[in-house]
């Protein structure tokens, strides 16, 4: 049973920094791409960034120059690092990965439970 466990949300001013951490736990063999993604309120589930096993990382424009994805193999931990935070980032945001449980099975998507983030202006 794999399991993304979120931590790090909360309440925070426009123009402060939250530090968001996903471990992942369980049966694993090995992990892909790791991802963030957030939902606002009556919006759809965005991705915002997401890193592959070997580093590369990607990110939408609005959190750019702002935000930054890690992630510790060794750990099976993604961050997510938010700087200059904005009141339209307020959203519950997600891990997700691409995990193999097990040799030669495939690879499967995993998500947490999320974790909520509100930036007041």
């Amino acid at each position: 049973q794999v399991r993304l466990v979120e931590s790090g949300g909360g309440l925070v001013q426009a123009g402060g920094s939250l530090r968001l951490s996903c471990e992942a736990s369980g049966i694993i063999f090995n992990i892909n791409t790791m991802g963030w993604y957030r939902q606002a309120p009556g919006k759809q589930r965005e991705l915002v960034a997401d890193i592959t096993n070997v580093g590369s990382t990607s990110y939408i424009d609005s959190v750019k120059g702002r935000f930054t994805i890690s992630r510790d193999n060794a750990k099976k931990m993604a961050y997510l690092q938010m700087n200059s935070l904005k009141p339209e980032d307020t959203a519950v945001y997600y891990c997700a990965a691409t995990i193999v449980a097990r040799l030669g099975s495939l690879p499967s998507a995993y998500w947490g439970q999320g974790t909520r983030v509100t930036v007041s202006s």
